[in-house]
C-alpha cells in the first residue's frame, strides 16, 4: 500500500514543502529512507518503529520505503519523524483519514521512543509560509504550538503524544486550535532594572547612544577599562522604540530556525547579543554544512554588542563589512545559497591600547608607540568607515560620582528618540526605514544643509580626507541630530557634532606621534 502526506523543511528563513511518500510491500524486511536525508533523518527509522510499537501498533514484517520529495532538496533535522510515522500507519491501513484533510495539512514533529512528540526547530518559519504553500492546518508538537499560533488564519494543532494525534485523526477527540496572546508575552518580557540614570556622568556617551537609537547608527566606544563602555551599551535597549508585530515575527522566525524558542515562544523584546571574542566566523556570521543563522542574524531588529573588538580574529570582524551595508548575509555552499536577514545595530567597544590606559588621566600607559599603532590598526579602514559614530569614553572622576545632580534617565532620552523616529516615519512613509538606511539618492534629497553648514562640511571633507562613504555617513548622522532637534534643515551645530563623531582616525594618529 502507498500513502502520501505533507511536511516541510526550511532553507534560510523560507519553508519548502516536502511530500512524504510511504510504500509498504512484501519482500525482505527493511526500512529505507531516500530523498537526500541527513544522518538524523536516516536514524529516524529506529525511533519511528520503536515509537509505534510503544504506542500500541505492531508493524507487519514488510519492506517500508519512504521518499522525501523533491529528491534534489536537502533535508535535515528530526521534524520528519511524525509525518513518516503517520504515513506508515496510513499505508498499513491502521488509520483512515480523509484525503482532503491530508491535502491541506502539514505534519511536523520528532518522536521519542515512548511515543512522545518533542520540540523541533523551525515551526514558526514553516507556519509563516504554510498558506503560501497552500495549507490551512499544521500539526506540531505542543511545545511549538504557541510560536506557530503567532500566524493568524492558520489552524495550529498541538499534540503531546502519538496516541493523542491518532485519536484526533480518527475523530475520537477534539483538539482546539492554539492561540497566542502577544501582549501577555510582551508584558512578561518587558521587566528590566536597567536605566541610564544609573550611569554617572558620560554625557557624551549617552548623547551618542541617543543618536544611535534614533537613526539606527552603528557606534564604537573607545575607553580605558572600567570607564563605563559596557554599562552604557547594555542600557541602549531602554531607549529604542518597541518592536512592531512584523519585527516580532521576523525575529522569532530566526530564533525558531535556530531552535532557541523552547523556553519562550516569542521574541517580543529587541535582541541584545553579546558574543565572546573567541567566536568563530561561522558562529558570528552564520554557516555550517546545513547553514544556520549566526549571531548577526540572531541580533536582527536588535543590537549586536562586540566588547573588546580588537580581540576578535581579524577575518571574523571583517566578515561584518557586507552585512553592515546590505542588512542580510548570504552563505554559499556548492548545492545552494542561503540568505538570512541581519539588520542589526552594532555597538563595538575597545581599549585604546594593549594595556588599556593610553590617554587616561589616572593611570600611566606602558605601551610603546609601535604597540599602540599595531593594536589600533587591527581594525581596517573599510570596517571603521561603516561605523557612523566613534566616541572616546573618559574615566569618571570621583567628584562626578558624588555629585547630586539628576542624571539623564532612559525616559528623558527616549522622548527625543520618539520625536526623531516620528520625523523619519513621516519622511520615508515607513516605520522600518531609518536615516542610516538612506540610499545615495535619498541622502541628496533629504540631507539639506544651510549655506553655513555647507562651508563646514566642505572644509572637513578636504582637511580630514573623508571618503565618499564617510561623507554620506556624516550627513546621515547630522540628519538624525537635526531630527532630534525637530529641525527641517541641517545647520552648523548639527554638522559639527556629526563630524566630531568621526574622530577615530585623528585619535590613532595622535597615538602614533
Amino acid at each position: 500500500m502507498h500513502a502520501k502526506i505533507f511536511s516541510a523543511t526550511t532553507i534560510g528563513v523560507d519553508a519548502h514543502i516536502v511530500e512524504v511518500e510511504v510504500d509498504v510491500s512484501m519482500g525482505l524486511v527493511n526500512f529505507y529512507i531516500v530523498g537526500l536525508p541527513d544522518t538524523a533523518i536516516k536514524e529516524s527509522n529506529k525511533r519511528i518503529v520503536t515509537s509505534l510499537k510503544n504506542a500500541g501498533f505492531c508493524l507487519p514484517a514488510k519492506r517500508i520505503t519512504v521518499n522525501l520529495a523533491p529528491a534534489d532538496l536537502k533535508k535535515e533535522g528530526t521534524l520528519f519523524d511524525l509525518p513518516i510515522a503517520v504515513g506508515i500507519l496510513l499505508a498499513n491501513q491502521f488509520l483512515e483519514v480523509p484525503a482532503s484533510f491530508l491535502e491541506e495539512t502539514l505534519f511536523l514533529g520528532e518522536l521519542s521512543l515512548d511515543g512522545g512528540i518533542r520540540f523541533i526547530k523551525g515551526a514558526l518559519a514553516v507556519a509563516f509560509d504554510a498558506q503560501k504553500l497552500g495549507k490551512r492546518r499544521i500539526v506540531v508538537p505542543k511545545a511549538n504550538m504557541y510560536e506557530a499560533a503567532l500566524i493568524t488564519d492558520l489552524e495550529v494543532i498541538g499534540v503531546d503524544h502519538l496516541t493523542e494525534l491518532i485519536s484526533y485523526l480518527r475523530g475520537e477527540i477534539q483538539i482546539s486550535p492554539a492561540r497566542t496572546c502577544i501582549d501577555e508575552y510582551a508584558r512578561l518580557a518587558a521587566d528590566t532594572t536597567l536605566n541610564f540614570s544609573q550611569v554617572k556622568g558620560q554625557v557624551q556617551g549617552k548623547r551618542a547612544l541617543q543618536i544611535a537609537a534614533a537613526g539606527r547608527h552603528n557606534i564604537l566606544f573607545v575607553g580605558s577599562p572600567g570607564s563605563g563602555k559596557t554599562m552604557l551599551a547594555r542600557r541602549l535597549p531602554t531607549i529604542i522604540p518597541p518592536m512592531t508585530f512584523d519585527e516580532i515575527l521576523e525575529t522569532s522566525k530566526i530564533y525558531s530556525i535556530a531552535g532557541k524558542l523552547s523556553h519562550h515562544p516569542l521574541i517580543t523584546q529587541r535582541p541584545f547579543r553579546s558574543p565572546h571574542h573567541s567566536i568563530s566566523q561561522a558562529g558570528l556570521i552564520g554557516g555550517g554544512s546545513y547553514p544556520q543563522p549566526g549571531e548577526i542574524s540572531l541580533a536582527h531588529n536588535g543590537i549586536l554588542f562586540l566588547d573588546e573588538l580588537t580581540e576578535f580574529k581579524r577575518d571574523v570582524i571583517e566578515g561584518l563589512r557586507q552585512p553592515l551595508e546590505s542588512k542580510n548575509v548570504s552563505i554559499s555552499r556548492v548545492a545552494q545559497t542561503v540568505c538570512f536577514p541581519a539588520s542589526f545595530l552594532l555597538i563595538a567597544a575597545l581599549n585604546p591600547c594593549p594595556c588599556g590606559f593610553f590617554g587616561d588621566k589616572k593611570r600611566q600607559c606602558t605601551c610603546s608607540r609601535q604597540q599602540i599603532v599595531k593594536y589600533m590598526t587591527k581594525l581596517s579602514g573599510p570596517l571603521l568607515d561603516r561605523i557612523d559614530i566613534q566616541v572616546v569614553i573618559p574615566s569618571v572622576e570621583y567628584d562626578m560620582l558624588k555629585q547630586s545632580h539628576h542624571e539623564q534617565s532612559s525616559e528623558m532620552l527616549y522622548e527625543k528618540v520618539c520625536v526623531a523616529r516620528s520625523a523619519q516615519e513621516k519622511r520615508f512613509g515607513d516605520s522600518k526605514t531609518y536615516n542610516n538606511y538612506m540610499s545615495a539618492d535619498q541622502v541628496e534629497r533629504f540631507c539639506v544643509l544651510t549655506p553655513a553648514a555647507e562651508i563646514v562640511i566642505k572644509k572637513a571633507f578636504d582637511t580630514l580626507n573623508i571618503s565618499m562613504r564617510g561623507y554620506h555617513k556624516i550627513l546621515k548622522v547630522a540628519r538624525t541630530i537635526a531630527d532630534l532637534s525637530n529641525s527641517e534643515l541641517i545647520d552648523v551645530a548639527h554638522i559639527q557634532e556629526a563630524i566630531m563623531y568621526r574622530s577615530l582616525d585623528q585619535y590613532i594618529e595622535q597615538a602614533g606621534t
